[in-house]
């Protein structure tokens, strides 16, 4: 009978036990799910407020936002994401670009031009390389000639993608359907490219 009467209290105990635990656990896990929530929305309108700085702010925002929590209101941490994700779509442009060569019935004015865009997105591409390389030096003593060397570097990307596009313009060899899908394809990384240096020149670091 004693038996049965402790082992019902021990068990009595761990429920009255668990119920403590649990009642006072709640408000603090409820506190960490209210900070992360805070957190994550504080991050978003740091990138929010960032992107309305840019020319091209709604397709800043589509493009960096699922990134906020890693950004966590930091520029370096922002310039980052904005200049790799211009350089995944720079990559993914010149791939496009590339297969308009495969296009057939095209003239030799048109494949030399294609060729032309090709060699300026690769350049684009070698300059957007050079601004992550010089953001990578943003913390050593010489931060601010590291910041004007990211602004040159993605400016120069910016000009090489304008005259990818003018020589299209300039040539009336090339016909409309090919100058087109060229700029199309251009256009979302010009955007992106634009939007990169418009974060540079505006955030301080």
């Amino acid at each position: 009978m004693e038996s049965k009467f402790t082992t019902f209290c021990l068990t009595f105990l761990c429920i009255i036990s668990s119920l403590l635990y649990i009642s006072t656990a709640q408000p603090s896990l409820a506190a960490a799910a209210t900070t992360t929530k805070t957190s994550s929305t504080a991050d978003k309108t740091y990138v929010k407020k960032a992107c309305n700085t840019t020319t091209y702010p709604k397709i800043c925002y589509k493009s960096l936002s699922s990134y906020a929590s890693a950004i966590k209101s930091n520029p370096q941490n922002l310039w980052g994401a904005a200049l790799n994700l211009t350089l995944q779509v720079a990559r993914n442009t010149s791939a496009l670009v590339t297969s308009v060569l495969k296009t057939k019935g095209l003239s030799g004015a048109e494949v030399s031009a294609v060729k032309d865009c090709v060699d300026e997105i690769g350049d684009s591409i070698d300059e957007l390389k050079q601004t992550l390389k010089a953001l990578g030096r943003i913390g050593g003593p010489k931060a601010e000639y590291e910041m004007a060397n990211m602004r040159t570097w993605v400016s120069a990307a910016i000009t090489d993608e304008d005259t990818c596009i003018e020589g299209l313009d300039e040539n009336k060899k090339i016909s409309s359907s090919v100058r087109s899908k060229i700029r199309n394809y251009i256009l979302n990384f010009a955007r992106m490219t634009s939007n990169a240096l418009a974060l540079i020149n505006t955030l301080k670091y």
